[in-house]
Formats: C-alpha cells, sequence, structure tokens
C-alpha cells in the first residue's frame, strides 16, 4: 500500500529540488499575471509584444503558459515595465519541506 504525499503546489510534487519548485512557482505567478494585464487591457499580442520588446510568438508562449521558456529575470522585466509593481515575498515554511533524493550524475558530466 502507498501512502499518499501532500504538496503544497503542483511545482513541489513534479520538480527535483525545491530550489526548481520556488522558481516555477515565482515564474509561473507572473505569466499568470502578465497575461491578465494584456487580456485586461485588450491588448494583441503585437502590441503586447511592442510594448514588452519581444516578438509577438514569444507573448503567445507567455500567454500559452509554456513557464519553461522564460527566466525570472525576463518575466519580472516584463512586469516592471507593464506598469506593475513585481516583489518576491519570502516566507517560513509552516513544516521542514519534504526533500527528494539528489538524482545521481555520473562523475564526468
Amino acid at each position: 500500500m502507498t501512502t499518499a504525499q501532500r504538496f503544497t503546489s503542483i511545482w513541489d510534487a513534479i520538480e527535483d529540488t525545491p530550489q526548481q519548485a520556488a522558481s516555477m512557482r515565482a515564474r509561473s505567478s507572473l505569466m499568470m499575471s502578465l497575461t491578465e494585464a494584456i487580456r485586461q487591457q485588450g491588448m494583441t499580442q503585437a502590441q503586447a509584444a511592442a510594448l514588452f520588446g519581444v516578438t509577438q510568438p514569444r507573448i503567445s508562449d507567455l500567454m500559452r503558459g509554456k513557464v519553461n521558456l522564460f527566466s525570472l529575470d525576463a518575466l519580472m522585466d516584463m512586469a516592471a515595465t507593464a506598469g506593475m509593481a513585481p516583489t518576491i515575498q519570502v516566507s517560513k515554511p509552516k513544516a521542514a519541506p519534504t526533500r527528494r533524493p539528489a538524482r545521481k550524475t555520473p562523475a564526468h558530466a
């Protein structure tokens, strides 16, 4: 019988380390906020691209939630350009985080 694990977010469940999960949580949150801002302002992807200084396909990637294609820095820059006030909030965990075993990599890697 397998014991079910509970995770704070989907990222905690699917990422290999707490650091990767934290980065993905921050990036996905920013992406959702940016997508919502674009939609609320009624901008086309081409207009959003011009505002952010990127290509229209890049905005398409943003709006489709392709998190792995964006760095946290790029998303923070885009949010600031959109007139948002992006911040990073650090809080202490309620309980000790569950640690996953580190992946083994070959010595020559």
